[in-house]
């Protein structure tokens, strides 16, 4: 048995010789200009993050959190859970707290419905506020709130049974108190977002402008004057 033959054989019973694969690089954590690598916040309120997670009540309704977190602290300004969100929703969630917290450069998202429809697009025009799409089917590109909705799943969501959408809002409330002012973060130094935030503030740390970035990821989100 020579190599002829096996490769007569092979083209009589169809087979095709295999080809050598090569395996694809990626640049870490996401390769579209506006991943959380090649544009980083630096600052606080320079880039907030937002994105929903699902979950259920008891009796099988559907609930859906919306969650907005500061990159450069980590803290999350927000947790929001209803049975249904739209884009104006989500507007009215940012106004409140852009009162709160004042007005970031940009916002980072998917392509969601909720986030590329008129009303937040036209908002965001209307306040100055860029906005940073991630590449479609690419979480990673998110990785900070992604981050943060896997340990609210691993914490919360899969350990309790929300009775109501009214309990979802207290218990959901908790736990972000808790995460900002009670959980050392690894990417703080292991200072807690409530207490990195405030360090921030005591040093004078103001806003600055996007700038592509090859490690890390940090920042925050809101408006001006938008009517």
């Amino acid at each position: 048995m020579n190599e002829k033959r096996v490769h007569r054989l092979w083209r009589k019973e169809g087979l095709k010789v295999p080809q050598k694969q090569h395996k694809k690089r990626r640049l870490v954590l996401g390769t579209s200009a506006n991943s959380i690598v090649r544009k980083c916040a630096t600052r606080p309120n320079e880039v907030w993050s937002f994105d929903f997670c699902n979950d259920r009540t008891a009796d099988g309704k559907a609930l859906k959190i919306f969650s907005v977190i500061d990159e450069f602290t980590r803290r999350c300004l927000k947790i929001e859970v209803k049975h249904r969100f739209s884009g104006v929703d989500v507007v009215s969630v940012l106004k409140k707290l852009i009162r709160l917290h004042g007005v970031p450069e940009h916002v980072r998202s998917d392509n969601g419905p909720e986030f590329v429809c008129e009303a937040l697009c036209a908002w965001a025009a209307r306040s100055k506020i860029g906005t940073l799409y991630i590449a479609p089917g690419s979480p990673w590109e998110n990785g900070i709130v992604e981050s943060y909705h896997a340990r609210l799943r691993d914490e919360l969501l899969d350990r309790e049974e929300f009775a109501s959408l009214s309990q979802a809002k207290v218990l959901l409330e908790i736990w972000r108190q808790e995460y900002n002012e009670e959980r050392p973060h690894g990417a703080l130094g292991y200072m807690t977002p409530a207490a990195f935030a405030e360090s921030c503030r005591g040093a004078g740390t103001g806003f600055a402008a996007l700038s592509p970035c090859q490690h890390r990821d940090e920042e925050e989100l809101m408006e001006s004057v938008a009517r």
